[in-house]
């Protein structure tokens, strides 16, 4: 989708910026502010992640706000592909999710910041000025995420998916037979991934795990 606005057309120069989000409110709402900047222009809206990629190949913009949820390729994957195409792309994580996990995932794939949808306005335009200057776009709040839990061990590929049927209320047996694994197998994975969460019990390392951002529940 292309930028909606033409009504700035004139700004001879600003920071182009790119809008990939699957929820056509949050897209208007941002369009909207970006419109009463005289610095910013909108250049393209996207509704997934593939058209993300899409859409920065056409206009490479200065800034994209990239939501990390949405259907089809996410935005963690959108990033991605972006920046290794593209290694100086600027591009910020604009989310929901604040889970020390999501973050990582997002600046590991190469976003240059990472914000919350439920901060002002004003520090969503200071993020887009400062990335297009090539700052570091990590607010406190989303700091203290990270340093939380810097010191606690990643999960395995499969320690996190035995964590994610066991979130959605499989039993041992039943998450046994999802991975092809003995009962006694997925036992010990629960056992290790409670050590590594520091928790006692399944009830509480599916807590802190969708806390985290760990996995999620769809």
């Amino acid at each position: 989708m292309v930028a909606r606005s033409t009504a700035r057309r004139h700004k001879t120069t600003c920071v182009r910026v790119l809008i990939a989000d699957d929820h056509p409110v949050v897209r208007s709402g941002l369009a909207a502010v970006i419109a009463q900047e005289d610095d910013l222009c909108l250049v393209a809206e996207a509704e997934d992640g593939a058209r993300a990629v899409a859409l920065f190949q056409q206009h490479h913009p200065d800034v994209v706000l990239m939501d990390l949820r949405m259907p089809g390729m996410d935005g963690v994957e959108a990033i991605r592909r972006i920046t290794t195409e593209f290694p100086d792309a600027r591009i910020i994580a604009l989310t929901t999710y604040d889970g020390d996990a999501d973050i990582h995932r997002a600046l590991a794939a190469g976003a240059q910041g990472y914000l919350l949808k439920e901060m002002l306005v004003t520090d969503v335009i200071n993020a887009i000025r400062g990335a297009s200057s090539g700052a570091r776009i990590v607010p406190p709040a989303v700091a203290v995420k990270i340093a939380e839990h810097a010191q606690t061990k990643d999960l395995t590929k499969r320690e996190l998916e035995v964590l994610g049927l066991v979130a959605r209320g499989l039993t041992n047996k039943e998450v046994a037979a999802a991975i092809g694994r003995t009962n006694e197998t997925v036992k010990l994975h629960l056992k290790r991934i409670y050590a590594k969460m520091r928790v006692s019990d399944r009830t509480e390392a599916v807590t802190i795990g969708l806390r985290r951002g760990l996995i999620h529940l769809e």
